[in-house]
């Protein structure tokens, strides 16, 4: 199949879209892991706290992640 100008086969498209979901399953179970361990309620703290050290924090657990979900993918 050609797409703007560059051979993608239907086999490499699959794989990558169930890498997807299986990523963003891994991000969705890493966050609730995070919510039942810390002490407090995360969406609180965020939301309606404004803590912006809790927020660096799990956006650090989220690219802490990211990195190890890229690399399980690439091999």
């Amino acid at each position: 199949m050609l797409l703007l100008g560059a051979v993608v086969s239907v086999q490499g498209l699959l794989a990558s879209v169930i890498y997807s979901l299986i990523g963003l399953a891994v991000f969705v179970a890493g966050f609730y892991v995070i919510k039942l361990i810390l002490p407090f309620d995360v969406n609180k703290e965020i939301e309606a706290d404004q803590n912006t050290a809790l927020g660096i924090v799990i956006g650090s657990f989220i690219l802490g992640l990211a990195i190890i979900v890229a690399a399980a993918i690439s091999g």
